[in-house]
């Protein structure tokens, strides 16, 4: 049986060294965790260090995948079930490191234990994988640790994490169909081009009659596709590249959120899914002690469409001049509906604001669900035109010369 030189972690968060034989890694910790220790690191005396060559490919995978909103999710329920049951932080973080199935989130939650152990906050201890929990996670619980309502952040943080991956679920399953209508279609007008009319193209050619515009364009695309495939291709991607990088930057990501917003039933849908997402994170900040402009900052820095972010910064700022909320969002009646408007008002003006969020997040919630159960009903004639449109295009093109020439004879 091997034997461990091991660091440990009392209750008390007092750390020790010591000696033990067990048969892994695992069983010690389980033995130790019985005894009422937290263990921080172990290592098998006599193991060489020599170098390491085996290369785990799916942990190299694991490392630069990020960590999902559902981990997240799990381990914040987790805790917070854990917290109201007594246990300590320190204890807890551990039990909850073991039960991660990613190994990236095993190393962000240990790291967050050993720096709690060293007498750390919680908060503090977050702000080292910021890039993990975001503004949003840190600033709720560090309000938490200041009022002695962990536990209620927690629950709070879980429940939004929740909410917002139904919405973004419902909105994916959504737009899953006409992607897929959009995808096929796309490859089946290349496989006409390259493989059916070269074909047709020849034929016409021989027949020696004049050419339609409409067909010179489709035997142009089809020679452009067959003879040049690689410059087609090179083409695709140069454009695919400069859009992506277009959109990154800050002008250009403006106007593809403002065209975006102006798309029909798509536009409205996103619209409904932004307004959701921030009313509920402003009231979760708000009721968990966060001061309001710093909940406007943290909500407009989660939101992903840069007109609300300019929107919520802009409300951040003027609030502090003795501004109302919904004075401000009055100026932006493109992005906020007027009932939103009307309830944040009564809710400022009964001092209800917090629970008047969360009543409209829960009435857009359930905007969004039935739009997107009846989504594919609604797209799916709007598709049908479009489709046929474009078979009658390419049909009347192609076949006009024919039908001309055996109009001369």
């Amino acid at each position: 049986m091997p034997t461990f030189t091991y660091s440990i972690s009392d209750q008390s968060g007092k750390v020790t060294e010591g000696e033990r034989e067990a048969d892994n890694e695992k069983n010690l910790a389980e033995a130790l965790k019985s005894e009422g220790f937290l263990l921080l690191s172990a290592k098998e005396k006599g193991k060489s260090k020599g170098w390491n060559v085996n290369i785990n490919l799916g942990a190299f995978i694991s490392r630069l995948k990020p960590v999902s909103l559902i981990d997240k999710m799990v381990f914040t329920r987790n805790l917070a079930v854990m917290i109201g049951a007594g246990l300590s932080l320190t204890k807890a973080l551990g039990a909850l490191m073991e039960e991660a199935s990613s190994k990236k989130f095993k190393n962000v939650i240990s790291d967050i234990n050993n720096s709690i152990i060293k007498g750390t906050s919680f908060a503090e201890s977050l702000k080292l994988h910021k890039k993990v929990f975001g503004d949003l996670f840190i600033n709720m619980v560090e309000s938490g640790e200041t009022s002695g309502k962990l536990e209620k952040v927690l629950k709070l943080l879980a429940r939004q994490m929740k909410r917002d991956h139904d919405l973004r679920s419902r909105v994916k399953g959504a737009m899953m169909y006409p992607a897929i209508i959009i995808i096929a279609l796309f490859g089946i007008g290349a496989l006409m081009m390259i493989y059916v009319v070269p074909t047709l193209a020849q034929t016409i050619k021989e027949l020696g009659v004049p050419l339609p515009i409409t067909t010179q364009i489709i035997i142009f695309i089809s020679d452009m596709m067959v003879n040049y495939v690689l410059w087609v291709l090179l083409a695709l991607i140069i454009t695919g590249v400069g859009f992506f990088r277009l959109i990154k930057t800050k002008k250009g990501k403006a106007i593809f959120d403002t065209l975006i917003l102006k798309l029909p039933i798509f536009g409205l849908l996103i619209k409904k899914v932004n307004v959701a997402r921030m009313t509920r994170t402003l009231s979760y900040l708000i009721s968990s002690g966060v001061p309001i402009v710093r909940s406007l900052e943290i909500t407009g820095s989660i939101l992903g469409n840069t007109l609300y972010r300019e929107a919520l910064a802009e409300a951040a700022v003027d609030i502090q001049k003795g501004r109302q909320l919904n004075e401000i969002l009055r100026e932006y009646p493109n992005i906020f509906q007027p009932i939103v408007i009307q309830m944040i008002q009564v809710g400022e003006e009964t001092g209800k604001i917090t629970s008047m969020l969360l009543r409209i997040a829960l009435f857009f919630e359930e905007d969004v669900n039935n739009t997107t159960k009846n989504l594919s009903t609604i797209i799916e004639p709007i598709l049908m035109v479009i489709i046929g449109t474009i078979v009658g295009f390419f049909a009347v093109s192609m076949m006009q010369p024919i039908y001309g020439s055996l109009g001369n004879l």
